[in-house]
């Protein structure tokens, strides 16, 4: 029997809210494309291998500062920076360590490129706070301010942005969690998410201020992270603008390892599909993308924005 295609021609995307995310010193609009938040590892740790410590040993500052104004230039419009790798086997850093790395760059970077919107990723309050002091409008908490209890009053101080993500446990727990069915990911996530953000706006930090961020990969084991990306739409009831972080995951090498040939570095062999996973973002929600390759994502990002403008598959 020749196979059935079923075409509905009143099929069309839901669309994408919009929000003014109100940072430090300014405000962007959310909403009408995706933003594109470039990633600058600070660390000679990062589990996709791009940290710059890792490049160029000895000059960690010369080489982040370079990398962030290149992201910069390369049309990015937030570049996040990040001293601490959260791979499973890392090691923390205490918040001196983390500042020794991170400060001097934002520095640079706002010294090189003035207009910049910086994000510190730090999960530290001591770090927040000064990295705001020196210029950062938005804080990227991986903990959604769970692992230093100072952090959620330090954020509604400083007035930043703040990018609240879940995450399910710590990542020298995460291979020991008890997995998933499908069906538990979103409501574990969309729960996770109602809990923190009650604890943000208890510190005084106003709903315009925040960004909510799934967590892919962060204690989701494997396919979890594929059902969060399906569900990833549900998570817009909570009433806040969505970032999908799904850069180079390992969730994604596991699914086209298959297809691919042997031995292919990290980067090369998860870029395709994180721009399909980019894109699967988008089409469910996503307002910004955190990314590794800024042009590719940029590029991925206006397709999907076309097409979801269409208002039609």
């Amino acid at each position: 029997m020749a196979a059935v295609y079923i075409y509905n021609s009143q099929m069309t995307f839901a669309p994408r809210p919009h929000f003014d995310w109100r940072l430090r010193t300014r405000t962007l609009a959310l909403g009408e494309r995706t933003l594109i938040m470039a990633i600058v590892n600070l660390t000679s740790d990062s589990f996709s291998g791009d940290g710059v410590a890792r490049q160029d040993t000895g000059h960690t500052t010369a080489a982040g500062i370079a990398a962030a104004v290149a992201a910069v230039d390369s049309g990015a419009d937030i570049i996040d920076l990040g001293a601490e790798s959260t791979r499973p086997t890392s090691e923390p850093l205490s918040s001196e360590e983390e500042q020794l790395r991170l400060l001097p760059v934002l520095e640079g970077l706002l010294r090189e490129r003035s207009q910049a919107i910086v994000s510190v990723d730090t999960y530290h309050a001591a770090t927040a706070r000064n990295a705001a002091l020196m210029g950062a409008e938005i804080i990227n908490d991986v903990s959604g301010l769970l692992w230093d209890k100072a952090m959620a009053t330090t954020v509604a101080s400083a007035h930043c942005g703040l990018l609240l993500m879940h995450t399910r446990g710590r990542p020298q727990d995460w291979r020991a969690l008890p997995p998933l069915t499908p069906e538990e990911v979103v409501p574990l996530v969309q729960e996770g998410l109602r809990e923190q953000l009650m604890v943000a706006q208890s510190a005084g930090i106003s709903r315009e201020h925040i960004v909510i961020d799934p967590g892919f990969g962060f204690g989701k084991l494997g396919r979890d992270n594929f059902a969060l990306l399906t569900g990833l739409h549900q998570l817009s009831k909570l009433g806040y603008p969505l970032l999908a972080g799904v850069s180079r995951k390992a969730f994604l090498g596991e699914a086209v390892r298959a297809v691919q040939p042997a031995d292919l570095p990290l980067a090369e062999a998860r870029r395709t599909a994180t721009i399909a996973a980019n894109v699967a973002a988008v089409l469910n929600g996503a307002h910004i993308l955190r990314v590794h390759d800024v042009q590719q994502a940029r590029e991925a990002a206006a397709v999907t924005d076309a097409v979801k403008a269409s208002g039609k598959w």
